[in-house]
Order: structure tokens, then sequence, then C-alpha cells
């Protein structure tokens, strides 16, 4: 293991949604999950070990702040590009369709269908919402923005509240009649 690789660094914010966890390793942000860092504890380490092998956690504000800071400004309408690295891990599918959330911009929206189109496999909507569903690193991996192909809102990690109130701070209305659990 070289200098740094076995190491994941957390900071736990609180936001206006709730704890998040923010976690990163030396090549950068890999994960943001709702909830306190004992709350996710055991499905990080799960999660942790399944894609990167050994490892120790080290809570590390100085090398997270950055990022809170960027949440900090999103959460308050400052910010709607996020910057720094992201690591993502996942399978060779689930990589394509969060390169994918990664376009759809700030204030907008896009169905499952097109990102299914958008990665090449139109006929993958299914699969597109389970990969959606396992993304690692949400609000900057924009999962929120994806919609059900009538505009209802399905399905969210953080919660259908959550993402209601995501989509609204990015100033789209979200009409709660139009949520599907």
């Amino acid at each position: 293991m070289t200098q740094g690789e076995g190491v994941l660094h957390y900071l736990e914010v609180s936001s206006p949604i709730g704890s998040l966890v923010l976690v990163a390793n030396s090549r950068g942000l890999c994960s943001i999950k709702f909830g306190t860092f004992a709350n996710n504890q055991e499905k990080l380490q799960i999660w942790a070990i399944r894609w990167l092998g050994p490892h120790n956690w080290q809570e590390n504000e100085v090398r997270l702040r950055p990022v809170a800071l960027q949440l900090e400004q999103y959460f308050r309408g400052e910010r709607s590009i996020f910057e720094g690295s992201l690591d993502l891990h996942g399978t060779d599918f689930q990589k394509r369709v969060w390169q994918a959330l990664l376009t759809v911009p700030y204030g907008k929206t896009a169905s499952y269908k097109d990102i299914a189109e958008a990665i090449g496999s139109p006929k993958a909507v299914r699969a597109v919402g389970g990969a959606n569903n396992q993304n690692p690193i949400s609000i900057i991996v924009p999962c929120h923005r994806v919609i059900g192909a009538s505009g209802e809102l399905v399905g969210y990690g953080g919660g259908l509240d959550t993402k209601v109130t995501l989509l609204a701070l990015e100033g789209m209305l979200a009409n709660k009649t139009n949520i599907v659990e």
C-alpha cells in the first residue's frame, strides 16, 4: 500500500437537508452520504472494502473543507457548479451513468430515458435508475435532477423530500403531486 492510498478522510457537516458525511481519498472526493458518520459507518466500510480494499478512516477537516465550503455556497444559492477531483467507484456502466449526470445543468432535469440515450443504451432505462440509486456522490453528481419520463419525481436515496428541496433550491418548483413513492 503506497503512502495515503489506504486512508479515507471523512468529515461530517451540517446542511439544510441534515447531516452529510464527505469522504475523500488521495485521488478526490469519493462519497457523500446523507446522515451522520456513526449512522453510515458500517455501509461506508462495506463500500470501501469492495471498491478500495484495506483502508483506515481519518477525520480530516482540512482535507474536506473545500468541498464543505462549496456545499455551503450551493445551499445558499451562491454556487451552481462544483470544482475538484472526483474518484467514482462502481461498474463501468454505473460510471457512464454518473458521468452523464454531471452533464445535467443546474436548474434543469433529465429523464432516466434521457440519461440512457446519452450513454448510448436507450433501452437501459431501468439499469440507469439502478445506477442512479447507487450514485456515491449525491448532490455533486446530481442524481436529484433525474425524474420520470412524464415529469414525476421518483425515488431518491436521501428521500423524496430532500429531492424536492434540492430541486426547489435550484429554481425548479417541484410539484409534490408528481411524487411517485
